[in-house]
């Protein structure tokens, strides 16, 4: 049995957080879970303009605390915990994976997310920074809007297994909105995942039985990779067989989970709150998001039959560096991202089916846009141009 860092462990988890309850009950030792550096919430951002919150991107735990969010959650983060670097790693405990062959890995990520990325909050986590070559069984479970485009291509002959809350072209669900608090509990896929753990006895239930149980007719739950590792039991990546047993829960059913696309969240907080003011102004905002991607399209496409395919299709993603340098020009460009709004990131599928046309070989080129263009919201940046020209961006075989 391989170690984390100076613990020896068995199996252990990888996790992102939502607010909900979950497998906490199975009493996995604190030892075995990395997650508390590397667990990223939507409670840290929410914009002052719409919500009012003084401290934006700070998670205390007490008056006068210590900001535990701050620089934690990062890709590089991400990727050296899953590689055992702890060398490389910034802030939090250090605490990676230190996996051998018959261990058992669970990560389980809850982000906003986009056609083949997940969306940080500083930053994004794409599809080709995914590492699979661990000497280790690892199970995914990946809660994001098109996060089944993170996992199409997932090799079915190595010990990894997948499971995601949506296909490649679906958002996710938000549920169980929370008066007093003002906002959503959970995303649907997890809360089922994690209700189910609850209630089965997961010394019993495979992975394949709870894919099958968490399967519904809202976004599309799909799965991936070795099915071998779906026949296991869901003890084996979600419990501690060593703990004390623990009697499966017996949990009231809701009537109404509530369940709301996760891209509409603010504007259905804002209309609950009944703030039309606030309301009118974010829904503007959105209005000028959509309007300067389009206007990317128009300049690329040319022509308004283009125009209309770009704007209706639902392509694969192939041009992987393609489409990584459109969305780090848009984001250097354009706006950034550190929000934990999904709004700010539903129209990248339309540089993703630029991408996956022939407009990275022929038509990419300088496209003068006035300052003034990108001055508006607020947080905007100025822009000369948003694709380098043709010399400066390779050709990508088709």
């Amino acid at each position: 049995v391989s170690q984390l860092v100076e613990h020896g462990v068995s199996n252990a988890r990888v996790v992102g957080s939502i607010p909900t309850g979950g497998p906490v009950r199975r009493r996995k030792k604190k030892s075995m879970i990395c997650n508390k550096m590397y667990a990223f919430t939507t409670v840290s951002y929410l914009p002052s303009l719409f919500f009012r919150n003084p401290t934006p991107d700070e998670v205390i735990n007490r008056p006068e605390g210590k900001d535990f969010y701050k620089g934690a959650v990062t890709p590089d983060n991400f990727l050296a915990v899953l590689k055992g670097d702890s060398a490389s790693t910034k802030g939090g405990s250090g605490k990676v994976l230190k996996s051998g062959p018959n261990d058992h890995v669970f990560v389980y990520i809850t982000a906003h997310g986009a056609p083949g990325l997940l969306a940080f909050p500083e930053d994004e986590y794409r599809l080709t920074h995914l590492v699979f070559n661990l000497p280790t069984q690892l199970v995914f479970y990946i809660d994001a809007s098109w996060s089944g485009s993170m996992m199409t291509k997932l090799p079915d002959d190595i010990d990894v297994y997948a499971t995601t809350a949506t296909n490649s072209n679906e958002v996710s669900y938000a549920c169980y909105y929370d008066e007093k608090r003002e906002t959503y509990l959970g995303d649907w896929y997890s809360v089922n995942w994690m209700e189910d753990s609850d209630v089965e006895d997961i010394s019993m239930e495979t992975l394949m039985r709870q894919f099958k149980i968490i399967q519904s007719n809202t976004s599309r739950v799909m799965k991936f990779g070795n099915e071998t590792l779906a026949n296991m039991k869901v003890m084996a990546f979600q419990g501690n067989a060593n703990a004390w047993p623990n009697s499966p829960m017996t949990l009231k059913p809701v009537a109404d989970p509530g369940l709301t696309f996760s891209t509409e969240v603010p504007l259905e907080i804002l209309r609950r709150k009944s703030s039309n003011t606030d309301n009118s102004l974010y829904q503007s905002h959105l209005k000028e998001l959509r309007r300067k991607m389009l206007k990317v399209v128009t300049l690329v496409t040319g022509s308004e039959s283009e125009y209309q395919k770009v704007l209706c299709e639902k392509m694969d993603l192939t041009q992987h560096q393609c489409y990584e340098i459109a969305v780090t020009q848009y984001k250097k460009h354009c706006f950034s991202w550190p929000t934990n709004y999904e709004d700010y990131l539903l129209d990248l599928y339309l540089l993703f089916n630029l991408c996956g046309k022939i407009y990275q070989q022929e038509r990419y080129r300088i496209h003068l846009i006035p300052p003034s263009f990108y001055t508006f919201p607020p947080g905007f940046r100025s822009i000369q141009f948003l694709f380098q020209s043709i010399q400066k961006i390779p050709h990508f075989p088709r």
